[in-house]
C-alpha cells in the first residue's frame, strides 16, 4: 500500500476524540493490579493509550497550529489506520514482555508462559475490533520469535520499549523528509510515554 504523504491540511476535530479521551484517561485514579485478568487489562489499555497518544500527537504536531482538522482523504485514513494497528501490535509485545520480566525479577513470578497466553487473548479480542488479519498473523509470529529469545532477567531494564518507538517512526504516515528531521523527537516522545506507564505499573502491582 502506498502511504499517503501528510500535508498541511486540517482534519476534523471529531477524529481526535479517541486521542483526547485517551489523554484524559491518564488522570483517572488507578486500581491496584492483583491478578492476571487485571494485568491483561492493564497491558491492553496502556498499549492502546501509548499508541493513540503518540501517533495522533505526532500527526497533530506536523499538521501545524490549526485546530479544525479534516480526515477527508480515504487513502490517508487508511494509512492512519494501518499505522495504528502496526504500532499497537508492537506496543502490546513490548509491554507484555516488560511486565513479565519485571514480575520474574522483582516478584519471583516464574510462569512466563502466561505472557504468551495473555498476548494471544488480547490479539483475539482485537480481531473483533477489526484488527487486520495480516497484522494479527505478523504480531503472533513476531511475539513467538521474541519469546523464544527472551532473557527475562534483563528485558525490563534493557531498553524494553525501543521496538514500539521504532514502529511509531516507521509507520507514522508522514513524508519521509519530515520524519528524518523528527527521528529523535519521535522516538523520545514514545519512550517518555512508556516511562509514565512503567512507573504506574510499579506503583500498582501487588502480585
Amino acid at each position: 500500500m502506498t502511504k499517503y504523504k501528510l500535508t498541511w491540511k486540517d482534519l476534523r476535530v471529531e477524529d481526535f476524540k479517541t486521542y483526547l479521551f485517551a489523554m484524559f484517561k491518564a488522570f483517572i485514579p488507578k486500581k491496584k493490579i492483583k491478578n492476571l485478568d487485571e494485568l491483561e487489562n492493564f497491558i491492553q489499555t496502556k498499549s492502546a493509550w501509548v499508541t493513540q497518544v503518540t501517533l495522533y500527537n505526532y500527526l497533530k504536531t506536523r499538521m501545524g497550529t490549526r485546530y479544525v482538522l479534516h480526515f477527508d482523504n480515504d487513502e490517508f485514513m487508511g494509512s492512519v489506520n494501518l499505522a495504528k494497528w502496526n504500532i499497537y501490535s508492537v506496543s502490546l509485545q513490548d509491554l507484555t514482555f516488560f511486565v513479565f520480566s519485571y514480575l520474574k525479577v522483582n516478584f519471583n513470578y516464574q510462569d512466563t508462559n502466561k505472557a504468551k497466553e495473555i498476548f494471544n487473548k488480547i490479539i483475539d479480542d482485537e480481531i473483533s475490533n477489526k484488527m487486520p488479519i495480516d497484522i494479527v498473523d505478523d504480531a503472533r509470529k513476531s511475539f513467538d520469535e521474541r519469546f523464544k529469545n527472551m532473557n527475562w532477567d534483563i528485558y525490563y531494564s534493557d531498553l524494553p520499549f525501543n521496538p514500539s518507538a521504532l514502529s511509531l517512526y516507521k509507520w507514522a504516515p508522514i513524508a519521509e523528509e519530515l520524519k528524518n528531521l523528527d527521528r529523535k523527537i519521535v522516538l523520545n516522545s514514545m519512550i517518555l510515554k512508556w516511562d509514565v506507564i512503567k512507573q504506574e505499573f510499579q506503583n500498582l502491582i501487588q502480585f
